[in-house]
């Protein structure tokens, strides 16, 4: 097993609901793929001066846990996740930063 840990930057914080609909629309598009195990979707936890660091500062984490890289890339060719992506990408741009990694725990 692997974990797909997604480090979301939005170029501007969208609205609370707004936040809570793409975390909402993530976790049910790669579940609906039927390929990952599980799928965990939290917002940063912000501390006060972070703003500062020249670095890729997270507005959300997500991670998805697949039995290995086939079925990553699999979950990530689906067609609803592709559309799901480009509706939040349209709506409110974002980069995104991951790493494939084994369970840390």
């Amino acid at each position: 097993m692997i974990n797909h840990t997604m480090i979301v930057s939005f170029d501007q914080t969208p609205p609370e609901a707004d936040l809570d609909q793409y975390l909402t629309d993530i976790e049910r598009a790669m579940l609906d793929s039927g390929l990952v195990r599980s799928v965990t979707a939290r917002r940063h936890i912000a501390v006060p001066g972070e703003e500062a660091i020249p670095a890729l500062i997270a507005t959300v984490i997500v991670q998805v846990a697949v039995d290995g890289t086939e079925s990553l890339a699999k979950a990530f060719s689906a067609p609803a996740l592709h559309e799901v992506i480009g509706r939040w990408q349209a709506r409110h741009p974002y980069k995104v930063a991951w790493a494939n990694h084994e369970p840390l725990s």
